[in-house]
């Protein structure tokens, strides 16, 4: 005896268009982008992202990180991820422009404080391979300038 098993189709209600506001919100979208802050010390701007660095925040994140590496008088950028808790592909490829940018211009680019699930991808992705990394800001900004360590250490 053979089981045949049959494909079930899936009917929309007649008269009832689809109703994206009875759907729950899916993938983060609903969510504001990521907000991205910086403060100068010396030669070194520290930028402090908050939120998914994802889809919808990384482009944000290119927003805010662009004029930073165009500026002629920064010779290094350490980004303080301790306020991102999830990088995505998208986020890793503006932070790999960035890297592509800094090094065209002979200047540095670090991350500094990640958390553990994007210190995770990070190791997978080998991206602690591309960026420097360190545990803190002031890891990064001693290893990058010491003008930068003694205006950071001022504040």
């Amino acid at each position: 005896m053979r089981y045949v098993k049959r494909a079930r189709t899936v009917r929309a209600t007649p008269g009832r268009p689809y109703n994206r506001a009875a759907c729950p919100p899916t993938l983060g979208l609903d969510r504001s982008p990521l907000d991205v802050t910086h403060r100068d010390f010396g030669n070194v701007v520290v930028a402090a992202p908050v939120g998914r660095a994802d889809l919808a925040g990384s482009a944000a994140l290119e927003t805010a990180l662009s004029p930073l590496w165009e500026r002629a008088d920064v010779e290094g950028i350490v980004l303080d991820l301790s306020g991102v808790p999830y990088i995505s592909s998208v986020g890793l490829r503006v932070l790999m422009i960035a890297a592509k940018q800094m090094r065209g211009r002979r200047a540095r680019i670090a991350v500094a404080c990640l958390q553990p699930v994007v210190a995770e991808i990070f190791a997978i992705s080998r991206f602690d391979k591309v960026l420097e990394v360190f545990p803190g800001v002031r890891d990064a900004l001693a290893a990058m300038s010491a003008p930068a360590l003694a205006a950071y250490d001022a504040n």
